[in-house]
């Protein structure tokens, strides 16, 4: 029996959502999705998320959060894609209703989780907070060197993205974008002190997801084991974001580097660039489509964990 979910926001993100999953194989492709769209709601009855959703056979009101409470019995997970304000709001509902929600926005109400690297540590939390895109991008990245290293003193990325696929949720978020991402540099990429910036690029014709990390590396690091680990966090991801690559290969650059968590002789260089699968939105926006991949694939893992399968 597949799990019955709802994805809140009929935005870009939400209608990328539904379009992934009624596909109906799982975010590998390799199996049929342990999970059941039962409804896209939005509040906007004229959007286009909510007219694709009734061709698909699909529900789609407009009452937004009280549709899903109104509907609790019918609902077993809820992917919420509205804003970070929107779920602070709400999230405490969702799981006094007994809907586990996993929440596409930076509200940080919940654990972070980072498909590529956590997966399965939060698997019977009632909230389960999926960061940022660029967390998501970055953050298995951060985490690759840190597992090669004895210690992180600093990480940093900067996630450019096209203006045209920054929404308006995206536009609301910018301070609790960075503030999560960065606290997930540290949480679960394991640095000791980090900084997250995000760029919109007005560029025409609009530019690929772009991302870059830097790692402060300490004395005595091994180079080879760093580089290694990258090139295998990259094809971790790409089991479930087909379109993650690096842009260039990994690098490993000479200092000294000054950073806030003081000098260090060396860091390494990670350039990343996502292309989305075109589901709803264009390749270009790998920003939306990273998010969206990477909650199918929590919350698959939520579902076959419930039902005693191993993720």
């Amino acid at each position: 029996m597949r799990m019955r979910c709802a994805i809140l926001g009929s935005g870009n993100i939400g209608t990328d959502l539904m379009m992934k999953l009624l596909k109906g194989t799982d975010a590998s492709g390799s199996g049929q999705t342990p999970l059941e769209v039962v409804a896209l709601v939005g509040i906007d009855p004229a959007s286009d998320g909510l007219a694709r959703a009734k061709t698909h056979g699909i529900e789609g009101p407009h009452e937004g959060p009280q549709w899903i409470l109104d509907h609790a019995d019918d609902i077993d997970m809820l992917f919420d894609a509205t804003s970070a304000y929107v779920h602070v709001r709400h999230y405490k509902q969702y799981a006094e209703a007994g809907i586990v929600a996993v929440d596409l926005t930076p509200a940080a109400r919940g654990p972070k989780v980072i498909a590529a690297v956590n997966l399965t540590e939060h698997l019977d939390a009632p909230n389960i907070n999926m960061v940022t895109c660029g967390g998501q991008a970055t953050t298995p990245m951060v985490y690759a060197v840190r597992r090669a290293v004895e210690s992180l003193p600093y990480a940093e990325m900067v996630s450019t993205v096209s203006s045209k696929s920054a929404g308006p949720g995206t536009r609301q978020n910018i301070d609790e974008f960075t503030k999560t991402t960065s606290t997930a540099l540290r949480e679960i990429g394991g640095a000791d002190l980090s900084k997250a910036i995000i760029i919109l690029n007005p560029a025409e014709p609009p530019i690929m997801m772009r991302n870059t990390v830097f790692a402060g590396l300490p004395e005595g690091t091994d180079h080879d084991a760093v580089l290694a680990s990258v090139y295998a966090m990259e094809t971790d991801v790409q089991h479930y974001v087909p379109g993650y690559r690096l842009k260039n290969p990994p690098v490993i650059e000479e200092g000294p580097f000054h950073t806030p968590g003081g000098t260090v002789p060396h860091r390494a260089v990670v350039l990343l660039e996502v292309e989305g699968a075109g589901d709803y939105l264009p390749p270009y926006a790998g920003n939306l489509d990273i998010m969206t991949a990477a909650a199918q694939r929590v919350g698959e893992a939520i579902a076959t964990h419930k039902a005693g399968v191993s993720a």
